[in-house]
């Protein structure tokens, strides 16, 4: 994204960092989420059934069940409250936790921030408006053409080009496409029987039109996105290995998270989870998160022979972990990568809980 655009806002993490170093607003914040999650049987604590609710919604999951990825992340959280074995949990122990989880929410966002662009059509109609836009829309046309494809077909495969930096919110989004997106599409419905292959003539208006009825929707109802942008070119890894004492301590911390067999050996097989847990101080993002990404450190793990299963001693461990990590900075380096991600927020902002107002993608 080039400049800033109207109506955006940015989350670097600095709020809620205020939050927390202000003892006095954030003992109030804690006492109200507490008595709000305890309310129906005023105990003074908190039950596994009380908290798990609260948890997936206060970070942004979708409800239990319905992926089975989340109800982990959830689970680890929750994990975090009861250490595994206690059934309630005390207002002190629920503001410590709270307190860690937003330090954490707080160095994330510092780290990648969020944008949350309001997009209510101005910023289309000024692109639909502009010089660029007739010939953006023939270069597209071009690469879009099919003499077998219907004139809505080609317009569906049009807006794919587009983006927010034109106004345009995700068009891979469910809620976008049937809300905004479809009903913008339906005059062109009629238009499907027209004569094919379509012509770039006809092209041209009814993609203008759609565009312009989009605008129309978007100024009935805005539409909410949270933007990231981020550029991975293995300069934080650099930093790192060039620091041999700050070297030696993340990897002690990370192999802290590793299982040993009986004579202290690791096994290859947790070279990935150990590289996970590095995610904050390498500024990778997390496993599974980037597919481009994950295709890096899969393609190096194979140059280690990860998955051989075979057990080393610690220090070999992290000779592999120093070896891989150097790998992957030098193919960051010769080739960095850029990933932007956009999500659609579907609530207001305003009405959503502390915790969810830093927005997540």
């Amino acid at each position: 994204m080039e400049g800033k655009k109207r109506g955006e806002q940015a989350l670097d993490g600095s709020d809620i960092m205020e939050l927390v170093e202000n003892e006095k607003v954030s003992s109030k914040f804690v006492d109200h989420k507490f008595k709000e999650l305890d309310g129906l049987n005023n105990h003074g604590k908190l039950s596994v059934s009380e908290l798990h609710p609260a948890v997936a919604h206060n970070i942004g999951l979708p409800p239990q069940g319905s992926f089975p990825d989340s109800d982990l992340v959830c689970s680890e959280v929750l994990n975090e409250f009861i250490h595994g074995k206690r059934e309630k949990v005390s207002k002190t122990e629920f503001k410590e936790v709270a307190s860690d989880i937003l330090l954490g929410m707080a160095a994330g966002l510092k780290r990648d921030p969020i944008v949350i662009l309001r997009m209510d059509g101005e910023e289309l109609q000024e692109y639909v408006n502009s010089p660029s836009f007739e010939t953006d829309a023939v270069s597209t046309f071009a690469q879009v053409q099919s003499s077998d494809a219907t004139l809505r077909d080609h317009i569906v495969k049009a807006l794919l080009n587009l983006g927010v930096d034109q106004g345009l919110p995700p068009t891979s989004d469910s809620w976008v496409m049937s809300n905004v997106v479809e009903p913008a599409l339906e005059p062109c419905v009629k238009c499907e029987n027209d004569q094919q292959p379509v012509s770039q003539e006809t092209f041209l208006t009814a993609f203008k039109k759609v565009l312009e009825n989009i605008v129309a929707r978007l100024r009935e109802q805005l539409v909410i996105v949270a933007h990231t942008e981020n550029t991975y070119d293995g300069s934080a890894i650099r930093n790192l290995l060039a620091n041999k004492f700050e070297t030696e301590k993340v990897l002690k911390a990370a192999l802290e998270t590793v299982p040993r067999d009986k004579i202290g050996r690791i096994s290859k097989e947790y070279l990935r989870v150990a590289l996970d847990s590095l995610a904050l101080s390498t500024s990778l993002p997390p496993c599974g998160a980037i597919s481009e990404m994950d295709e890096v450190i899969n393609n190096v793990l194979k140059t280690v022979e990860a998955d051989d299963g075979k057990a080393v001693k610690e220090e070999e461990f992290k000779k592999l972990m120093v070896e891989i990590l150097g790998s992957i900075m030098l193919q960051l380096e010769g080739k960095p990568l850029s990933v932007a991600v956009n999500s659609v927020v579907h609530e207001p902002l305003a009405d959503r809980p502390p915790l969810l107002q830093t927005g997540t993608t």
